[in-house]
């Protein structure tokens, strides 16, 4: 298998800083992410009329799970010192270009997430349209890692 080398100065560089760590690779345990992170999809599409705050929360560990699944493939994990931004830097740099435009709402998502886990006063409401319109995203985002992990070797 060959090695794949775009954005490995990136990667190489988060495992130095101790943002990532190096795990045993794992198809099986990437592919069962993806599958919750469909179910959060569902749950969150279950919600968003109801509770639009909980189902966006949803949404985005959806999302997060999407890609912490590409990593997983690559025997890759972020740190708690890298934590989601971590996991969003690695994929990104290895992925954009050609696949930017679908990654970048993650880094959007994770901020808006924080303000509704954290509660910004300053915050707008969650309304269901926002849920349902970065449902989208995520659902686009977990279709990205089902194509990328078939083609992305070991790290």
């Amino acid at each position: 298998m060959t090695r794949w080398n775009q954005g490995r100065s990136t990667v190489d560089a988060l495992i130095g800083s101790g943002r990532l760590e190096h795990v045993p690779a794992s198809r099986q345990a990437a592919e069962a992410e993806l599958v919750r992170a469909r179910t959060h999809v569902g749950s969150a599409r279950q919600l968003a009329a109801t509770d639009p705050e909980g189902a966006y929360t949803l949404a985005y560990d959806a999302a997060r799970r999407a890609l912490a699944a590409v990593l997983q493939n690559q025997g890759l994990r972020a740190t708690s010192r890298g934590g989601h931004l971590g996991v969003y830097e690695a994929v990104r740099a290895q992925l954009d270009p050609p696949l930017g435009s679908v990654l970048r709402p993650f880094n959007r998502m994770r901020a808006r997430r924080n303000e509704v886990e954290y509660r910004s006063t300053e915050a707008p409401t969650v309304t269901p349209d926002e849920v349902a319109a970065d449902l989208t995203k995520v659902e686009a985002l977990i279709e990205l890692a089902e194509k990328s992990i078939p083609n992305m070797p070991r790290y």
